[in-house]
């Protein structure tokens, strides 16, 4: 089996990105200071069957809304996926090849590549249950993402253009428009989840403790379209034969350096660190926090949000065309390639890209999400590709492309 790799400068960089504030020197001084990180492991709990699980109004299952784990965090039960994960299952690049260590960075990396799916003015977040209420987005992961969508039903329900539906997750930023009326689709999608190990005397230094993703969370990060206010945790790069790459804020910027032909990148990071009580709340985004450095030099995450969560670094490609002006000037009615998010009723015009934002809801397979934390980020492995680090890798679909097809379609009513 040929290897697919992750393309595309952003991402290559990420890595290094986190281990250059997360330094050997740090995680060193993190051992002289603590032996012990984890806490004892609970039992795992057996999955309930899909078919017996009954689903209140919001998609939660009504007979245990939340559980509480070996850290006394919350999150929803194990599930049983409704159908058989093993035939969506792969020996990893067709041998059963254990990926190296990631060594010598601290984190353990989970990569894989997303198709392009649906387009709607739907945010299954912010307004749910209110389809056609926000701006245009581009929607990736679970095929049958919608206003209506919820844990629960994203776990049973809907295909993935992510490898497959072992990871039913729902992914969704602003839509691309080309200042003609059509929407821009990314050529394809990176997805990049990283973590200490939870064995790593830095997640006690950090934080309380580097636990798994807990199931049924959800979160927006990004520019806050509620107070005109940007976590800082987004840019956009260019790549291809003629490009010029780098960390640019916005789109006019980074068009200056990526001629029609090559792909532009819209790159933003998750936060890392959760309060452990919520998975959601009331703007969606204070459940959630960034780490940062305090006055020792060390990266830690606020005393209010003391779990340390996979995060992940989210990256959407797209094709340059003769819409997108590459000038690197800009002025509020000029024709070029804007977010959904940037033109808003009842708000000023934003500089094209300046307002990019994500939205997630995780939807894994219980099995698969216990695999890839458990090898490939507590193993300190550099898994790609869809590989789960233990001889085993996610299918990819059959229909699987580097390019948008299409790559135009008309911006929905």
């Amino acid at each position: 089996m040929k290897k697919l790799w992750i393309v595309g400068a952003a991402v290559v960089a990420a890595s290094s990105a986190y281990a250059a504030t997360n330094t050997a020197g740090v995680a060193q001084t993190a051992t002289s200071l603590v032996a012990v990180v984890a806490g004892p492991a609970a039992p795992a709990p057996a999955a309930t069957p899909a078919a017996a699980v009954k689903l209140a109004a919001d998609g939660l299952p009504v007979d245990a809304i939340r559980k509480t784990g070996p850290f006394g965090v919350v999150q929803q039960p194990v599930y049983a996926s409704n159908f058989k994960a093993d035939d969506l299952l792969v020996p990893s690049w067709g041998t059963g090849a254990i990926p190296d260590s990631g060594a010598p960075d601290v984190v353990g990396a989970f990569r894989f590549i997303c198709m392009p799916g649906q387009v709607l003015k739907d945010d299954p977040i912010v307004f749910p249950g209110q389809p056609g209420k926000s701006h245009a987005h581009q929607f990736f992961g679970n095929t049958g993402a919608n206003a209506y969508s919820n844990y629960g039903k994203l776990r049973f329900s809907g295909d993935s253009t992510c490898n497959n539906k072992l990871n039913r997750s729902a992914y969704w930023v602003p839509a691309m428009l080309n200042g003609k009326g059509k929407v821009v689709r990314p050529d394809y999608v990176s997805i990049y989840y990283k973590r200490l190990p939870e064995s790593s005397p830095a997640c006690r230094i950090e934080g309380k403790a580097c636990v798994e993703m807990p199931r049924g969370l959800r979160f927006v990060f990004g520019y806050n379209m509620s107070t005109g206010k940007s976590e800082n945790n987004f840019y956009f790069n260019c790549d291809g034969p003629t490009a010029t790459p780098g960390h640019y804020p916005d789109l006019v910027t980074a068009a200056k350096f990526c001629p029609v032909g090559n792909r532009i990148g819209a790159v933003i990071q998750a936060p890392s660190c959760w309060n452990g009580r919520q998975l959601n709340s009331g703007d969606h985004r204070s459940h959630m926090a960034f780490p940062s450095y305090g006055w020792d030099g060390i990266l830690k995450c606020p005393a209010t949000h003391p779990y340390i969560v996979p995060t992940f670094t989210l990256g959407a490609w797209y094709t340059v065309d003769e819409d997108l002006d590459t000038s690197g000037d800009w002025s509020e009615g000029k024709s070029t390639w804007t977010l959904a998010s940037d033109s808003m009723p009842g708000m000023a015009t934003q500089r094209p890209g300046s307002t990019f934002h994500a939205d997630w809801i995780g939807a894994w397979d219980d099995k698969v999400l216990a695999m890839w934390t458990e090898n490939c980020i507590n193993k300190l492995l550099n898994c790609s590709g869809g590989d789960l680090g233990n001889g085993l890798q996610l299918k990819m679909r059959d229909d699987f492309t580097w390019n948008a097809t299409p790559r135009l379609v008309d911006l929905p009513k």
